[in-house]
C-alpha cells in the first residue's frame, strides 16, 4: 500500500529519490511542488487502507494502540495512524543529499537487519548500485 502511494505520487509529478521503509516509520527523499499536499495525500490514503487491512483481519492489538496513540482534539478520527505533521528539510547540495541519502539506506543496517543496505527489499539502495528496485528513483541530483 505504501509503494502503490509512492507510485502514484510519482507519477502525478512528485520525484523520489531516496527512501527506506522499516516496520516502523519510513524515510523519504522527495521533490515536489506542493511536498505539503502530496505528503498529507500520501499519509491519508495509506492510513486509510491499513486501518481497513488491519479492521477487516480483525487484528486487535494494533488498533487498540492506535486509538491509545489517538490526539484528544483530533474529533474527525478514530485512530491515529501517522505522527503529526511532516519535517521537510532543504537539501542545500550535493554534499549534504550524499550524506541523507546514506543516512536513509543505512536505517535497516544500523537495526542489524541486514548486512549491506541493498539487500533491503523496501529501500532504494538497490536503484543506486543500478540494479532494479520495486520503486523508481531519480539517481542523478
Amino acid at each position: 500500500m505504501l509503494l502503490d502511494s509512492l507510485r502514484f505520487l510519482t507519477h502525478d509529478g512528485m520525484k523520489l529519490y531516496a527512501y527506506v521503509i522499516l516496520e516502523n516509520h519510513l524515510h523519504l527523499i522527495a521533490q515536489s511542488d506542493r511536498i505539503d499536499r502530496d505528503m498529507a495525500r500520501f499519509k491519508s490514503f495509506t492510513a486509510k487502507k491499513l486501518i481497513r487491512y488491519l479492521d477487516k483481519n480483525n487484528v486487535k492489538t494494533i488498533l487498540e494502540q492506535l486509538v491509545f496513540y489517538k490526539k484528544v482534539h483530533k474529533n474527525d478520527r478514530s485512530y491515529q495512524f501517522w505522527q503529526e505533521g511532516v519535517h521537510p528539510e532543504y537539501i542545500q547540495n550535493e554534499d549534504m543529499m550524499r550524506q541523507k541519502v546514506e543516512y536513509i539506506h543505512q536505517n535497516p543496517v544500523k537495526r542489524g537487519y541486514i548486512d549491506r543496505p541493498e539487500h533491503w527489499r523496501y529501500s532504494s539502495a538497490r536503484n543506486y548500485l543500478g540494479l532494479e528496485g520495486l520503486l523508481e528513483v531519480h539517481t542523478q541530483w
